[in-house]
């Protein structure tokens, strides 16, 4: 395990790879660490610099006092790719880490070489969807939102026959810090990066699962639009985590469009 002190918190993130090949940054979804990009990353360490973290409040990261918006959450992977010496790379970001990935381009460009925007949006939800989760969390904790989350994360044939992988996933969202979680959420309820994700100037990548329950595919194929040049994929057989249910095929599509950034 490695920690960084970034900004005054605490990050725990993993460098692993080839030191001087590119880098290829992970940034996790809602209600996970960095362990879900375990087996998109490490096959990829054989030939990139991979870098993962979780992100504020998640995993073994420290929370922040107070509120934060994306771009307190875009500062953060900003301070640990600056005290990594890393620049110039393909960054991934699932969920809100989409939109982690779009405000880091947009505030160090420097940084971004290529995005890869998976299962996200510049938009996603409403106040009223946002408010709503956030008092059910604050009522319940975050195990009373727990099967509705699984079953916007994962397909019905995962959720039928996998279910050893089921219930440790569900595990991990339900021990996400209660305040951590919250935090996130109200940094998506208050994001909405429409009027600037039309700027991003880098490859991009847009990739959805066939079966996403969170943010579907037409909200995706939206965001792609919105980019100059985006590719937009979809991945047959998986919900919003498609790193989780299609590893090969998301893997393949993320080493696909480094090597065509490279080029």
């Amino acid at each position: 395990m490695a920690f960084a002190n970034v900004g005054g918190a605490v990050v725990h993130y993993a460098d692993e790879g080839q030191r001087e090949a590119r880098a290829i940054v992970f940034v996790n979804s809602l209600g996970t660490d960095f362990r879900i990009w375990d087996d998109v990353a490490r096959p990829l360490a054989s030939a990139y610099r991979v870098v993962r973290y979780d992100k504020r409040g998640h995993g073994l990261s420290a929370l922040p006092a107070g509120p934060a918006l994306m771009a307190d959450y875009a500062g953060d992977l900003a301070g640990l790719l600056d005290r990594l010496a890393v620049s110039g790379a393909v960054v991934v970001g699932l969920s809100i880490g989409g939109l982690v990935a779009q405000e880091l381009y947009r505030l160090r460009p420097d940084l971004v070489a290529a995005l890869a925007l998976c299962d996200t949006a510049a938009k996603i939800g409403t106040e009223e969807s946002w408010r709503q989760r956030m008092e059910e969390i604050e009522r319940g904790g975050v195990e009373a939102i727990a099967d509705g989350v699984m079953q916007r994360w994962f397909t019905a044939d995962f959720r039928a026959r996998r279910l050893d992988e089921l219930a440790g996933w569900r595990l991990m969202l339900t021990r996400t810090p209660k305040d951590g979680y919250l935090t996130a959420c109200g940094a998506l309820m208050r994001a909405d990066l429409r009027p600037t994700c039309g700027r991003i100037e880098v490859p991009t990548l847009c990739v959805v699962g066939e079966e996403d329950g969170s943010t579907p595919a037409p909200l995706v194929r939206e965001l792609a639009g919105a980019i100059r040049g985006a590719r937009f994929e979809v991945i047959a057989g998986a919900g919003h985590l498609p790193n989780l249910e299609k590893p090969d095929a998301l893997r393949a599509l993320i080493e696909a469009h480094a090597l065509g950034a490279a080029a």
